[in-house]
């Protein structure tokens, strides 16, 4: 089976291909461009470097959220194509789960961390057990408060992680690990494909715009 796997859900771009298990090539970055402009180049160079073409890929793996409300149109837009133009499988993957996963080797909590700005976070919270990530507390929008407090009530070490987790540093209470995402732990964590047509990203929280037009719906 050979996978495409797409994190755009955030400033840092992974793009990946595997071979079953087997990480064929790949590429992370953290560059400050429009994802919209590195995307699709990004994807080609990943295919051709591990000497694919476009029609071998079997099934595509996309960041689904929370994040970047840009971001993840790119992306998950990008998936939903490649995937009804390639009759490839689609699957979603949560943007935390994936970042925690990058740090699977935690024994404590791992929280991954998204800046949702206004002191307020995008987090979940995991835990390692037996080599697969446990969800403790479901991914939510949170005031950083908020998610202390309930870590606390929890009594069991964490660690929070991310490029976000280290530029929230002074709000947080623990160490941070500031990993970038990588497209290629994805692959561990799907489920049952997703309906093409059907699939859209979770944002779970409504942008500043679309809270304002629901907002004046309300008014009418």
């Amino acid at each position: 089976m050979n996978y495409l796997l797409i994190d755009t859900s955030n400033q840092p771009l992974s793009v990946a291909v595997m071979q079953d298990d087997k990480v064929l090539n790949e590429i992370n970055t953290n560059e400050k461009t429009n994802h919209s402009v590195q995307l699709m180049p990004a994807i080609s160079k990943v295919i051709t470097d591990s000497q694919l073409a476009k029609k071998d890929i079997d099934s595509i793996v996309v960041a689904e959220g929370p994040g970047s409300y840009t971001g993840l149109r790119i992306g998950v837009t990008v998936a939903k194509t490649l995937a009804y133009a390639l009759n490839a499988k689609l699957y979603g993957v949560s943007s935390l789960k994936a970042l925690a996963a990058t740090a699977i080797e935690e024994t404590g909590l791992i929280v991954p961390i998204f800046d949702a700005r206004r002191e307020a976070v995008y987090t979940g919270v995991y835990k390692n057990e037996n080599g697969r990530l446990k969800q403790i507390i479901k991914d939510q929008y949170i005031s950083i408060k908020a998610l202390l407090d309930l870590l606390h009530e929890l009594a069991e070490p964490y660690k929070f992680i991310g490029i976000d987790s280290e530029k929230l540093e002074a709000l947080l209470d623990n160490s941070c690990i500031p990993n970038l995402p990588q497209a290629k732990y994805m692959q561990a964590l799907i489920d049952q494909p997703t309906e093409v047509h059907q699939f859209k990203p979770n944002y779970i929280k409504v942008s500043e715009a679309e809270r304002n037009w629901l907002n004046q719906q309300n008014k009418s």
